[in-house]
């Protein structure tokens, strides 16, 4: 008997569709068969910050749990606080060692190793948050820093951004210039050797030392981050003045560095996976400093009592004259400081320009001076 044409063609389309519904499911099977059974990677990441510590210790455990999350738990990074695995200013060290696979905390602490990732930290009266961002990602910014750190063999991401930060907390009142000199202030940086060419003693301290040595008189004054971490660390209960603006770190950049041979290792979907949760990182922790600090200076003034003082004009003009001549002689100070300040200084000057006709404009008309 024979088969119609028609339904001849129908059953052999049917027996194509089966075919390939088969061959689909075996290569399928063929392709997540690897995932399965695929490597799980235990890393540790050191920070400089106390563990959890509000902002800045918490977000590298954010960063960690949406790797877990994002690799399927093939990626799995335990993190430790500052003096849990290595001090809190050794994180590159340890990093570059292998000690640990991935670190959290500021590039200025590492100017006596690299002087010139400074400028990716914080620079006095420089790029804020959302310039930084810009230079970073979009101005050729991560190439240049990434390019700094290669003979350490440590690669660095943008790991948070706290944004323009308070001038610190002082034992004194600043009503000039004079009065800055011989006071102790924690502050690093290049914010610290600004202070230094105006008579202040300049500490370098981790946070976690700050309360004491302020407390003690060890130091005058210091500057940490602002309300929402100063609250944190009751800063209030041993300075009196509390300053702005914070013209030291207006848009300071928090980062997480990995290990080359450790990354390198990871298998490509592994290695996208810790580059978009350090992105996802970097915009989170601005997000959160950007909602808690209002709160957090109503509380400081309103039940704590504390004394909210803006640096005089005429103090501000000499600190952003000397801040210009030693960002200018970091430039200056080798080749590749020279590239970096060069890059740093036309996006500056772009972002100045445009930011002028619409961030600084629209603030002004939103608050317009009588």
């Amino acid at each position: 008997m024979s088969i119609p044409y028609r339904r001849f063609r129908s059953l052999l389309l049917a027996l194509a569709a089966a075919l390939l519904v088969a061959c689909g499911e075996t290569e399928t099977g063929e392709s997540t068969e690897p995932l399965a059974s695929a490597k799980t990677y235990r890393w540790k990441l050191v920070t400089s910050w106390p563990k959890n510590f509000p902002g800045l210790g918490t977000a590298p455990e954010r960063f960690a749990e949406q790797v877990d999350a994002m690799s399927g738990g093939r990626l799995k990074i335990k993190v430790y606080g500052a003096g849990e695995l290595v001090p809190a200013l050794e994180v590159f060290d340890a990093v570059s060692r292998g000690t640990a696979e991935m670190g959290h905390s500021g590039a200025y602490y590492w100017k006596g190793k690299v002087p010139a990732a400074q400028f990716f930290s914080a620079v006095p009266f420089g790029l804020n948050a959302q310039e930084m961002n810009g230079w970073i990602h979009e101005g050729g910014g991560l190439e240049l820093w990434r390019e700094l750190y290669a003979p350490f063999g440590v690669i660095p991401f943008a790991g948070g951004n706290s944004g323009v930060q308070m001038a610190g907390w002082f034992n004194r009142e600043i009503l000039a210039v004079e009065d800055l000199k011989g006071l102790k202030m924690r502050i690093p940086g290049l914010g610290g050797e600004v202070m230094e060419r105006l008579g202040v003693i300049s500490v370098t301290l981790a946070g976690g030392e700050i309360f004491t040595a302020l407390q003690t008189g060890a130091i005058d004054a210091t500057e940490w981050v602002g309300p929402y971490n100063d609250l944190a660390f009751g800063l209030n209960r041993v300075g009196k003045y509390y300053y702005y603006p914070g013209w030291h770190e207006p848009g300071t950049t928090l980062e997480l560095l990995a290990n080359q041979a450790a990354f390198e290792s990871l298998p490509s979907d592994l290695q996208a996976i810790v580059e978009n949760a350090a992105r996802a990182v970097n915009q989170s922790m601005l997000d959160e400093y950007t909602a808690r600090n209002n709160a957090a200076l109503q509380e400081l003034v309103q039940v704590h009592g504390v004394q909210l003082r803006q640096f005089p004009e005429a103090v501000l003009a000499r600190i952003r004259a000397v801040s210009a001549q030693v960002v200018e002689e970091l430039g200056a100070s080798s080749p590749e400081a020279q590239r970096v300040y060069d890059s740093y200084q036309a996006f500056r000057e772009q972002a100045t320009a445009y930011h002028a006709i619409s961030e600084q404009a629209y603030i002004n008309a939103r608050h317009p001076v009588d």
